[in-house]
């Protein structure tokens, strides 16, 4: 067993993620890959978002199919055992897994990067087939081809992280081209490939213009359904995570701090090809571990900044994201190769690198920020970037708004309001109560630090435009209605007439959990004058 050939690696991990008390059985995704193996000689790419289960499922795979290994230990109580042809595959093939995040000691070039890579597979080959003659000066295609003329031995490649050189500094355009070929050397027309299996967030479009990589078939999450359920948590699958982190908390009585509905908020809002909803799996799990419904989004550099994407167009995507924050959805067309291109500048080139990263989802041709976690990120852009004009501003201005709102300052409200009015809002013509909204949203950015805000909720009878729901519990609480040619008075008396107020009130007998004030917010425009007007009123709601 070697570094990349054989290694007991993957199998190590994969076998330790197994036994995490939150680990999600995928291992039906390797039936899907049991008619390529029989085939032979198939490569499939597969890109997703950091974070959804890549490098897991790269561990799955090689622990399944190298022969240097049994993992029936693993694999014999998972899906896939119940699967036929389950024996005739596992463990039965050699692999070579590598890892192409592994940098050398100090690396600085391209060439001490791949030459490691090089060095260590020959290596590899060497010890596991001694017979062989092998001249290290060959290209490692040529010494593997060689493995397969003299002992008939074939391979499974699986390549996780192909495109992270191109992230890293000192790579330049020429290097990039000897990456590719270097790729296409080692995959492309060789008799010893029974399949190359490559994970990465980078679609391969774009460097398979020529001929180098179009052997690879692409499954990308926005073009291909295909292998969509097993990268990402269904609801089903985080339904029963949920319930096995109940009885976590119970055997261990510790307090539930997590609710369905948190994660929900918090890290579903992804779609498949299919349009089926998924959550961010590494958030998901780290939020049950924790016992805390938080952002797990770390920054791994410049391509995890929100900004990094927006600074050469703000104009263009600043009145969309007073929309995305707001909660609506903003029309793009998606071309995911765009994310590779260092010089976006076009808007539908940056919500392209922003869906492939992640940090936007994508369905039926438009773009939203899909859940909290990513909201929180989109907030500390909006309060951080005076570049954003209009949207910077008014998002400054949210702590006095939330403040002068608790203490009934109307005047202040108004005043804030006014401001946001007669700022620079292209967008934002008032003539309907979605563009009120998105401003609403913005004066109101600060209270999502304290409050669940939720847009058009169920409450009562209808649905309440806003709804604050405080963290803490003893806070106040707070409706708000917004009316684009009526009174504030008319929207409050909506809250009272609809009994909104009833999301704050115990079910049948059970206990009350917010004791704070309730406090019934209207807001009302006037598009003739163009005036805001707001009231705010204290509800007096018998139980």
């Amino acid at each position: 067993m070697g570094t990349y050939l054989n290694s007991i690696t993957p199998y190590t991990l994969y076998k330790s993620e197994s036994l995490s008390p939150y680990f999600v059985d995928k291992t039906l995704m390797l039936r899907e890959l049991f008619p390529y193996v029989s085939a032979g000689n198939r490569h499939i790419c597969i890109t997703r978002p950091r974070r959804f289960g890549k490098t897991i499922m790269a561990n799955m795979i090689s622990s399944f199919f190298q022969k240097a290994s049994d993992s029936g230990d693993v694999f014999d109580s998972l899906a896939i055992s119940q699967v036929d042809d389950y024996r005739r595959y596992k463990n039965q093939y050699n692999v070579i897994r590598i890892d192409f995040s592994k940098m050398p000691r100090n690396c600085d070039s391209y060439t001490q990067y791949i030459e490691r890579i090089e060095a260590l597979l020959i290596e590899d080959v060497k010890e596991a087939f001694p017979q062989v003659k092998i001249n290290e000066a060959d290209a490692v295609g040529d010494i593997l081809e060689s493995v397969f003329v003299q002992c008939g031995e074939k391979f499974i490649f699986v390549l996780d992280e192909w495109d992270f050189i191109f992230h890293r500094d000192f790579i330049n355009e020429i290097d990039k081209e000897k990456y590719v070929a270097f790729l296409s050397n080692l995959l492309k027309d060789r008799p010893y490939v029974v399949l190359s299996y490559m994970t990465g967030i980078l679609p391969i479009a774009k460097y398979s213009s020529g001929s180098e990589l179009n052997m690879f078939a692409e499954f990308t999450m926005v073009n291909s359904p295909m292998f969509g359920e097993y990268f990402g948590f269904t609801d089903d699958e985080v339904d029963d995570l949920y319930r096995r982190y109940i009885v976590e908390c119970d055997r261990q009585h510790k307090e539930k701090s997590v609710t369905r509905k948190g994660l929900r908020n918090w890290y579903n809002g992804y779609y498949t090809k299919s349009g089926e909803r998924v959550y961010n799996p590494r958030s998901v799990v780290f939020a049950l571990q924790f016992n805390n419904l938080a952002n797990y989004w770390t920054s791994s550099g410049p391509y995890d900044e929100i900004y990094y994407y927006i600074r050469n167009n703000i104009s263009d995507v600043r009145d969309d994201l007073a929309l995305m924050i707001s909660g609506e959805s903003v029309t793009a067309k998606i071309q995911e190769y765009a994310a590779t291109s260092m010089n976006l500048s076009t808007r539908d080139e940056i919500y392209s690198a922003m869906v492939v990263y992640g940090f936007l989802s994508y369905l039926n041709g438009k773009v939203c920020i899909p859940n909290r976690e990513l909201m929180e990120k989109f907030d500390e852009l909006l309060v951080k970037n005076e570049s954003l004009g209009y949207v910077y501003r008014l998002a400054k201005e949210s702590e006095k708004m939330l403040k002068a709102t608790l203490a009934g300052d109307t005047l202040t409200m108004e005043r804030i309001l006014e401001f946001a009015h007669n700022t620079e809002v292209p967008l934002l013509s008032y003539n309907h109560e979605t563009e009120l909204s998105a401003i609403v949203n913005l004066v109101y950015l600060a209270a999502r630090d304290s409050y669940r805000v939720e847009r058009e909720d169920k409450a009562g009878t209808g649905y309440v435009d806003f709804i604050f729901y405080p963290y803490d519990t003893t806070a106040d609480c707070i409706i708000l209605e917004l009316k684009v040619d009526h009174t504030p008075d008319e929207a409050i008396a909506q809250i009272i007439d609809k009994k909104y107020a009833l999301k704050f009130m115990p079910k049948l007998a059970g206990q009350k959990i917010y004791t704070g004030r309730i406090l019934a917010v209207g807001i009302g425009y006037w598009k003739d004058s163009k005036e805001h007007s707001c009231k705010v009123e204290e509800l007096n709601v018998i139980v």
